[in-house]
């Protein structure tokens, strides 16, 4: 976990020109919530899943529906920095799925998505279990009938559409779950569950007695060999894909980076705080929270981690706000994990992600002058 607590508000009270804390102040207590407050909801919503998975374990031990794997969280709320209201924040979960006993998960490429992430499928393969210990009956080689009789069906039968892991199904599936498990969870006692409607993950709203609520949303995904590349269920863009169709996600990798970075950084570090409020900066730019994300990434890299105590924050606001300006210029933002030597060693990356050339986030501006004179008459209204 982001280790943040000691990046509270208040470092606001400590000497600093006035003007500047001023402004800081306004932006920090109007619009964001604590990096503090952030951590406890947090660490809630990650007992809560740990819970519920400890129960679908129970549950599921005798079936062949995949294996939920410990929760990660990921995205801003996770790394601590969400620029939304209270109200607003939703705290993504990657819940990583492992094949059952007597089957076996292969990537493949999705030739047939249209997707402009990558996309791949996920192949569920049976494997032979008659030499294993266990004492389980082998999909590949007991006759359908014994199979029949024992109630075993594999997961080709339950999960997948053909031989693909079919990702609205498993969504289907966890939702189910979690109507009938959550009144034997803990958190029942103080939480009510309304589970949204979504066909790719398992969107709850979590509400309190006094009326206070959380929003989480509950991720499938598929770990690219044992790197922090996933696939994941759900996809950034409006577009839908195939439900078949999972969608390469750099989020475990990004929380990672910040968890470094919590690590190496002086106290009252401010990169967290500079991302808040240049989101805020930046709404309705056209300038991506992602965009601005990978931005301070590349930054957190290139300034020593000694430059970026608080005292410095307004400094380095004006850094990433330049270094957005001068890639908006040249239509160019190269994507933080592709052919980057600066990478922190702890961060596992496929082999072909170290030798690939670097993507162009704004690819779309280089094939756009028109869109390109408008971010930039955008972002210089700023």
């Amino acid at each position: 976990e982001v280790d943040n607590s000691r990046d509270s508000e208040s470092e606001e009270s400590e000497e600093e020109n006035p003007a500047e804390m001023d402004m800081i102040c306004i932006f920090s207590r109007r619009f964001q919530l604590s990096v503090p407050k952030l951590a406890s909801r947090r660490r809630v919503v990650q007992e809560l899943l740990s819970d519920l998975l400890n129960v679908s374990h129970r549950l599921f031990s005798d079936s062949f529906f995949p294996m939920l794997e410990p929760v990660i969280g990921v995205g801003s709320a996770c790394e601590g920095w969400s620029p939304y209201k209270e109200e607003d924040v939703v705290y993504c979960m990657f819940v990583p799925l492992k094949p059952p006993p007597g089957h076996a998960f292969h990537l493949e490429p999705d030739a047939t998505g249209d997707m402009p992430q990558t996309s791949m499928r996920v192949r569920v393969e049976l494997v032979c279990t008659c030499t294993g210990e266990q004492n389980t009956l082998c999909f590949l080689h007991h006759s359908e009938e014994e199979l029949t009789r024992n109630q075993v069906a594999s997961l080709l039968y339950t999960l997948c559409t053909g031989p693909y892991l079919d990702v609205e199904k498993i969504a289907l599936w966890f939702q189910t779950f979690v109507i009938s498990a959550w009144s034997v969870v803990p958190q029942s006692c103080h939480y009510d569950v309304q589970v949204l409607p979504s066909s790719r993950s398992c969107k709850m709203k979590l509400t309190k007695a006094s009326g206070g609520s959380l929003l989480v949303e509950t991720v499938f995904s598929v770990q690219q060999g044992d790197s922090d590349i996933f696939l994941s269920s759900q996809p950034a863009e409006a577009r839908l894909p195939p439900s078949t169709t999972w969608l390469e996600s750099y989020a475990v990798a990004e929380a990672k980076f910040f968890r470094h970075v919590a690590r190496q950084a002086p106290p009252h570090s401010c990169h967290l705080k500079c991302l808040r409020l240049c989101a805020r900066l930046l709404e309705g730019s056209g300038v991506s929270i992602y965009a601005l994300k990978t931005t301070v990434m590349h930054l957190l890299t290139l300034i020593p981690l000694s430059e970026w105590q608080h005292g410095y924050l307004l400094l380095r606001v004006d850094d990433i706000m330049r270094y957005l300006r001068c890639c908006l210029e040249e239509k160019r933002l190269k994507h933080f994990f592709f052919g980057n030597e600066d990478m922190p060693e702890e961060i596992s990356l496929p082999p072909a992600f170290q030798r690939a050339q670097p993507l162009n986030l704004f690819q779309h501006l280089a094939q756009d002058p028109a869109a390109q004179t408008e971010a930039l008459q955008e972002f210089d209204k700023l």
